[in-house]
């Protein structure tokens, strides 16, 4: 019996729904806040993904955005940790090179979001600036 009349696993998977969810709520904070969106979801060769890229006035903000369901394991952030900035750095030196005219200032945020879309609650949003710098291995890349 063929396999394709399996559900996709992606399509069931509820922590990649939350994700999505968090991206729209992060979205929604940083434009409150002035901030222009330029890119969402920003595939850079075959494995890096940027989830917001922004403009700040002058400065390139690449968002990376964390969402749970609670923080009973953890804050959102905790999650970013040295391998995940690592791969960060990576895909916005990437990026980076792909640009005619690369700006003189970036920044990484990231955006906590803690909540569900079913809990009818109002999220609770957490928005770092400068939450940490380009990897010393990529910037002379840049």
């Amino acid at each position: 019996m063929p396999a394709s009349w399996l559900p996709s696993v992606r399509s069931r998977a509820p922590h990649l729904s939350i994700g999505r969810w968090g991206e729209r709520v992060a979205e929604r904070e940083l434009r409150r806040k002035g901030l222009k969106i330029i890119g969402r979801r920003v595939r850079v060769g075959r494995r890096d993904e940027l989830d917001l890229i922004a403009r700040d006035g002058q400065v390139l903000v690449f968002v990376e955005v964390k969402a749970r369901c609670d923080e009973r394991f953890g804050r959102p952030i905790h999650a970013v940790d040295k391998a995940k900035r690592r791969l960060l750095s990576r895909a916005a030196a990437r990026y980076l090179r792909s640009l005619k005219n690369p700006p003189r200032f970036i920044r990484f945020d990231v955006v906590e979001v803690v909540g569900s879309p079913r809990d009818g609650v109002r999220p609770v949003v957490r928005h770092i600036a400068g939450a940490f710098s380009l990897d010393e291995h990529y910037r002379p890349c840049w």
